[in-house]
């Protein structure tokens, strides 16, 4: 038995799905002209909150697609049914249908998009519709941190992408993820003191997904910033922005996991101290740097050790003259590089913690060949100054 009921939506709609079997009913007891009027109501009805999930409305809105030819709706339903069912041929093509009958509707556009990059692997498609969507709804954040997302996976550049984002403060400053996206890309653009400022004026909260990436950009801000301060030969305020980078204020939304390698944080405060002249603290932070696990792995996890940590243990043990030792952690970051080079990562479907948003489909395999080859990189970086003595020099 089929139990429907008239439900109401938001604001007091009717939910479309009921009309839907309401305009089916009623032309199984052969009231035709009521039920083709009952069809026109469930197509002109607010989509909002819709999905159906239930077998029994595959029957009734596939008649209704083929009843009334200009509903763009039943197969915009029917696609989301489709889509969540992992029947991804037949939810494309009843979105594809739903645009044919109505391209004014950005979700259709959005849930193709995903379709097209996820499943399709199309992803110049996935960009238009994408597009096409933000188009029609330009006041949707969700959908500008979408694309934002994937212009970030189609290697758009920082700058263009910041341009785009600074288009729409008033949506960036809705969301949290979009907020940190901009303060990313002003880090990688090198304007960490802008970024810093950024993470400052805001209350962030967690977020699935975000784990790790608002203490990071907090992290590299203030370390660049220090850097900068060092090659400057301003070391009191160099070790006043480590020490800053060692604690996360109640803004970040996130307290420092246990454990947490910071390596760069300790061999910095090094070079620092050792600019004012204080050699003892010097050494003991070069020291702390040294230590920490000396073997890589797989950087996958938004908490796996960065290869980083153990560039700076080599770092950190040249300036304390262990300069085989140096060498040992350099060659083991090259080593395990080239070993796994090309290994196979398959995503685990309870996998928790990645470190970007999940809404464009990732190659795991790519990104480690990419961890890889920057072990490599850094390795062999590493073995080239081993007997350096300047900060420009890294």
């Amino acid at each position: 038995m089929i139990s429907i009921g008239i439900h109401e939506q938001p604001e007091g709609r009717i939910y479309p799905l009921a009309l839907y079997f309401l305009a089916w009913f009623e032309a199984q007891l052969g009231n035709f002209l009521s039920s083709a009027a009952t069809l026109k109501e469930a197509a002109a009805a607010s989509p909002d909150y819709c999905f159906p999930n239930q077998i029994e409305a595959v029957m009734v809105l596939e008649w209704a697609k083929n009843q009334n030819s200009t509903d763009p709706r039943a197969p915009y339903y029917l696609g989301n049914f489709w889509y969540n069912a992992r029947q991804y041929e037949d939810a494309i093509a009843n979105w594809e249908l739903s645009i044919s009958r109505d391209d004014s509707f950005p979700t259709v556009h959005r849930n193709l998009a995903l379709a097209y990059f996820n499943k399709s692997k199309d992803p110049e498609r996935a960009l238009a519709e994408l597009e096409k969507a933000f188009s029609l709804n330009p006041f949707d954040a969700r959908i500008l941190m979408e694309l934002d997302q994937l212009y970030k996976r189609l290697n758009y550049s920082a700058a263009s992408r910041l341009e785009i984002l600074d288009k729409y403060p008033e949506l960036v400053e809705f969301r949290d993820d979009l907020f940190l996206e901009k303060i990313t890309l002003l880090n990688l653009l090198g304007q960490h003191q802008e970024a810093y400022q950024l993470i400052m004026s805001r209350k962030f909260h967690p977020w699935e997904g975000g784990e790790g990436k608002v203490t990071g950009q907090y992290v590299i801000s203030l370390v660049e910033i220090a850097i900068k301060a060092i090659k400057n030969q301003e070391f009191a305020q160099a070790i006043d922005f480590l020490n800053l980078a060692q604690q996360y204020p109640e803004n970040l939304g996130e307290g420092k996991l246990f454990g947490a390698a910071e390596n760069q944080i300790h061999f910095w405060l090094g070079c620092a101290f050792d600019g004012i002249g204080n050699q003892a603290k010097a050494k003991e932070h070069w020291r702390r740097a040294s230590e920490g696990i000396s073997e890589p792995m797989p950087a996958i996890f938004y908490n796996d050790q960065q290869p980083d940590t153990i560039y700076f243990q080599g770092l950190a043990l040249c300036k304390l003259g262990s300069y085989e030792e140096a060498r040992k952690r350099f060659e083991t970051l090259i080593q395990f590089g080239k070993d796994h080079l090309e290994d196979q990562f398959k995503l685990d479907y309870f996998a928790v913690s990645l470190p970007d948003l999940q809404i464009w489909e990732d190659d795991l395999t790519k990104r480690n060949r990419q961890n890889c080859i920057h072990l490599i990189e850094l390795g062999e970086k590493g073995i080239k100054n081993i007997h350096f003595d300047k900060v420009s020099e890294l």
